[in-house]
């Protein structure tokens, strides 16, 4: 087992500014990927007639925002997995695991700790969780195979949140605070990745903001194009039609 070793937080800044374009760039790709119709075909059109929306721009707001927020909680989610691990193995000599559904395999205590990252504590319905598990019964397999006498316990880590409740019973689950200290040694970690996570934040998305404004200027367009009548109202029976109309496959 390596010994613990004390986390300067110069390595995480070092680490964040150094990774952190990574996750930008990867936001405004998503951006560039977009396409209207595939935004459309996802949203549900008798409430924006419900919530009495008129314009295009606002309808394209509307749902290309809550399109932009899930996927950004994607990418964020893969980069601060990266930022946990990095973390750990500057404290416990941690590595990222080549076992399928784990993440984070590190020594402590004589345990050998499995871990599966998430952002947050309400990421899975009960069948992922039930992958998870699987997952976790696997590795331990793998595991013991070329080590029959080794402790092992797996842990569904998150990355913000709370869980009271973090015996499962063949897994533990830490949130938040809890999570960012099991895999640290810092009881304060979790407030203190803040300041790095916000250096340079405007600069860079001072870029993401301008690759929006295009975009849902471009998308107001095409939908103005696509779904408004000549008078400039919307074509609801067009819109609900691509949206929610039976296909007929071409022979």
């Amino acid at each position: 087992m390596k010994n613990m070793k004390q986390l300067n937080l110069k390595d995480v800044t070092q680490y964040v500014e150094e990774n952190i374009g990574v996750f930008h760039k990867k936001r405004i790709a998503g951006l560039n990927d977009l396409k209207l119709k595939k935004v459309l075909s996802k949203k549900n059109p008798y409430l924006f007639k419900a919530k009495y929306i008129l314009t295009a721009q606002d309808i394209i707001e509307s749902v290309t925002n809550a399109f932009i927020s899930s996927q950004e909680e994607t990418i964020f989610g893969d980069w601060i997995e990266g930022l946990a691990i990095f973390i750990n193995s500057k404290v416990y000599g941690g590595w990222k695991s080549g076992i399928s559904g784990i993440d984070l395999e590190f020594d402590k205590d004589g345990v050998r700790y499995i871990v599966t990252i998430k952002s947050g504590p309400n990421w899975g319905n009960s069948s992922q969780i039930g992958k998870m598990r699987a997952d976790f019964k696997t590795a331990q397999k793998t595991l013991r195979t070329s080590n029959s006498k080794l402790n092992i316990i797996a842990v569904n880590g998150c990355c913000y949140g709370r869980d009271n409740n973090s015996d499962k019973g063949d897994y533990f689950k830490y949130c938040g605070q809890k999570f960012w200290e099991f895999i640290s040694g810092d009881s304060e970690l979790y407030t203190k990745l803040i300041e790095p996570l916000g250096n340079k934040a405007k600069e860079r998305n001072d870029e993401f903001i301008q690759s929006y404004s295009q975009m849902i200027n471009k998308f107001t367009k095409e939908f103005a194009d696509t779904f408004c009548m000549d008078n400039g109202s919307i074509n609801w029976d067009k819109l609900v039609r691509f949206n929610s109309a039976i296909l007929v496959s071409k022979k």
